[in-house]
């Protein structure tokens, strides 16, 4: 695979996934067509030795694994969710001659990136069919529907000063000028869609608005991708091809947990039970599972802060990865980031091996420290874990940016760790 291929299938695998759920479906898929074989969670498993497997939990988070069950497995951890805004249950207002839609903001947004952008909406439908059955449905409206718009810096003397948003009032997107709007029409329009006619009622749903803008190259050489939730389906991106790219007999784990971005609390987090079920299914004996964990290594790979050319003063000097120069190897005295000398060293022995280059993040000692899936799971398992990611401008921007060299190079090294 050349760079340009796998970027080109980063892109689109960015624009195809507009929530986690969408980015669930579509690792579904891929998986699918790898020759891996799906597991039910409710079901009774019987794996067999030198297949590949998947499953699913909550439509929002998925594990992949080949199974030779042997010792030493390559484990990657990314997360499928990512800052939106989140529909409220009962968001129609309609007042000074609009509708607009309540929303929650989900995650540490960046909210002044969300204006003036054109707008679209998706997520996860339930409903009741005719035959009184409740079911599910993804939808996406896909062309933009919706907008905030910015308040005029006539009427705004500070705008350019000490613009502040409040979360309440200032970015509710509008939709429209008709008062006829309805709410369970316009969800019908979208199942309809999706291909789903026989709705009977309308129950809940999980929807947020993300950006229309497509990914993009962006720079003199195409040195940047630009997009929307470039932390974190970028490094789903590249724990899943990197387990499509292995041969079954070697042992190796994806998994794309959600809600990472709210602190993983949830059964289909981090901080649930999704892997150790998983793992204890598949080595049921206490012993063998000991052995496996005790001899493997998660990578949590997760976006992490490029020296940014405007504030350089925000980064430690000594610890500030620029794009387009590797990998960084994440490391906080706290244990925020779960990396540790071990599993450092083996990470830099690999990319040593194959000439990628590598970087170090360490965040400024009197600044706060933020946080990944890797902690969480190493806690939870006793895994041996390592914090890696892509460095990045924007992050938790609507729009956010990476290099185009640095997730293939991450790919590569996460390919000789699994030799």
């Amino acid at each position: 695979m050349t760079k340009q291929d796998f970027n080109e299938g980063l892109l689109g695998f960015l624009d195809a996934s507009p929530t986690p759920f969408h980015a669930t479906q579509n690792m579904v898929g891929m998986f699918a067509n790898a020759g891996f074989i799906r597991l039910y969670e409710e079901q009774k498993w019987a794996l067999e030795q030198g297949e590949k497997y998947f499953v699913t939990r909550n439509d929002s988070s998925i594990i992949a694994f080949t199974y030779p069950k042997s010792k030493n497995y390559v484990m990657v951890g990314a997360h499928t969710d990512s800052p939106n805004l989140r529909l409220k249950p009962n968001p129609v207002i309609k007042e000074h001659g609009v509708v607009k839609f309540g929303v929650e903001p989900y995650g540490g947004l960046l909210f002044n990136t969300w204006f003036d952008r054109d707008l679209s909406l998706a997520g996860r439908v339930s409903y009741l069919d005719s035959s009184n059955m409740i079911k599910d449905a993804l939808i996406d409206a896909k062309k933009a529907i919706a907008i905030i718009p910015s308040l005029a810096i006539h009427l705004d003397d500070n705008a350019n000063k000490d613009k502040t948003v409040n979360a309440q009032t200032d970015i509710t997107p509008i939709l429209s000028t008709s008062s006829e709007f309805n709410l369970d029409e316009f969800l019908k329009e979208l199942l309809k869609m999706s291909g789903i006619d026989d709705v009977k009622e309308l129950y809940a749903n999980e929807l947020s608005f993300y950006d229309t803008q497509k990914a993009s190259f962006i720079g003199l050489n195409d040195d940047f991708i630009a997009s929307a939730r470039i932390d974190n389906l970028l490094s789903c991106y590249v724990g899943m091809l990197s387990i499509c790219s292995v041969n079954e007999s070697k042992p190796m784990l994806f998994i794309a947990s959600d809600h990472e971005e709210v602190g993983s609390e949830s059964t289909s987090g981090a901080g649930g039970s999704f892997l150790e079920n998983t793992l204890r299914r598949a080595f049921s004996d206490y012993e063998e599972y000991m052995l496996l964990i005790r001899s493997s290594v998660m990578i949590s790979a997760d976006n992490a802060h490029a020296i940014h050319p405007n504030f350089p003063s925000k980064h430690d000097s000594n610890h500030a990865p620029h794009i387009n120069r590797g990998s960084v190897v994440k490391v906080n005295a706290n244990q925020r980031y779960a990396s540790n000398s071990k599993t450092i060293s083996r990470f830099m022995n690999v990319a040593s091996s194959l000439n990628e280059p590598i970087q170090t993040f360490v965040t400024r000692s009197d600044m706060r420290c933020g946080s990944t899936i890797g902690p969480i799971t190493a806690t939870r398992l006793g895994i041996e874990t390592l914090d890696v990611g892509v460095p990045t401008y924007a992050m938790h921007s609507v729009r956010e940016l990476c290099g185009s060299d640095d997730a293939f190079s991450l790919y590569k090294i996460i390919l000789g760790l699994s030799d």
